[in-house]
């Protein structure tokens, strides 16, 4: 079958690999109807050493169950799914807990001896624990917007649920990718009054206001410090979501949080700078998040996405073949493409 592999910076190919097979009872083989390119696949994009051999990329896909293992009772050949970035056994003390991405036995996609998503069909580990059945015919309108299901809308939900956002507050989303844009839609889903996002592609921020947010600050640094604490008298905001993971992404989430506030962080951290932990003890401002547990999320925001209460969908601005997958990653590293759909088929 064919597949995406990275081979270092600026080199993405699509080669062909061996088909996916079972390996253990509690498996399954998914074919891959829809996978996409994700802001953090850019960071090796950008910064892989060389590698011959070349790795699997990709972590969010949604699929047909083709075959499974023996011990998977729960899901049949045919059945339509959706997988959260990590595979996970569902029942360790993690799991039980519903923080799926610390299971004893789970994984990430496209991590060594896992298959990455970016490719035709994927094998499954702890299927039953991992898949979740989606309720609609595998053409549906709907599966791009079912696909965000596997990482940006939990993540953007992760980073709104840490950051206590609730009825009636005020909100400052750092960052305009499809993360913040879901963290945009988690706010408003939440029942935030205001929503502040941070941003200057304007393609980018306009989808934020249909999303719910109600201010833009294209400003950066101090002057964005400045700007959001005119538009909220001077306080700075109670919940703020950063959605990037630079150094200076999380010092400006801080800095814009108001006093006793909370920073849900869930962007990828690229660097240790930012945070000055003197400053959130004077000030009581909690930070929370980290790597969201997507399987968690996935039932609770899987119906709002089937009955149209919202469509993250509409950050994929570009859909293309699977052979189009390395001038993708070159649109989204040029911000030419927010988030970039792939159809293997």
């Amino acid at each position: 079958m064919r597949a995406t592999v990275i081979h270092g910076a600026g080199d993405v190919r699509v080669e062909n690999v061996a088909d996916p097979v079972l390996s253990e009872p509690t498996d399954a083989i998914v074919r891959v109807s829809l996978t996409c390119i994700c802001g953090s696949d850019l960071w090796p994009y950008r910064g892989m050493e060389r590698d011959g051999a070349g790795s699997r990329i990709g972590h969010e896909f949604l699929g047909v169950v083709e075959e499974t293992g023996s011990e998977v009772n729960g899901l049949r050949p045919g059945d339509l799914v959706v997988s959260p970035f990590t595979w996970s056994d569902g029942e360790c003390a993690y799991c039980r807990e519903r923080l799926q991405t610390s299971c004893v036995n789970g994984g990430l996609w496209g991590s060594s001896g896992s298959d990455g998503a970016q490719g035709e069909a994927v094998r499954v580990p702890y299927a039953e624990g991992t898949l979740v059945r989606l309720p609609v015919e595998p053409d549906s309108e709907l599966l791009p917007g079912l696909l965000t299901l596997a990482d940006v809308l939990p993540t953007g939900h992760h980073a709104a649920v840490s950051a206590g956002v609730r009825p009636g507050g005020t909100v400052t989303v750092v960052g305009d990718g499809a993360v913040g844009l879901c963290g945009v839609l988690a706010a408003n889903r939440l029942g935030a009054e205001r929503i502040i996002v941070m941003g200057r592609h304007t393609d980018r921020t306009d989808l934020a206001v249909e999303f719910g947010a109600t201010d833009v600050v294209p400003e950066r640094g101090e002057e964005a410090v400045e700007r959001i604490r005119e538009l909220t008298g001077g306080e700075g905001t109670r919940s703020v979501l950063e959605c990037v993971g630079t150094g200076d992404s999380l010092r400006t989430a801080l800095r814009v949080a108001r006093e006793g506030g909370r920073v849900g962080y869930v962007g990828v951290p690229q660097d240790g700078d930012g945070v000055d932990v003197r400053e959130m003890f004077t000030r009581n401002v909690g930070i929370a998040g980290g790597v969201c547990p997507a399987r968690a999320y996935i039932p609770e925001l899987l119906p709002d996405v089937l009955y149209g209460k919202f469509d993250p969908g509409r950050v994929f601005d570009r859909r293309i073949g699977l052979d189009g997958v390395s001038e993708g990653y070159r649109e989204m590293a040029e911000r030419k493409a927010l988030k970039v759909l792939v159809d293997p088929s």
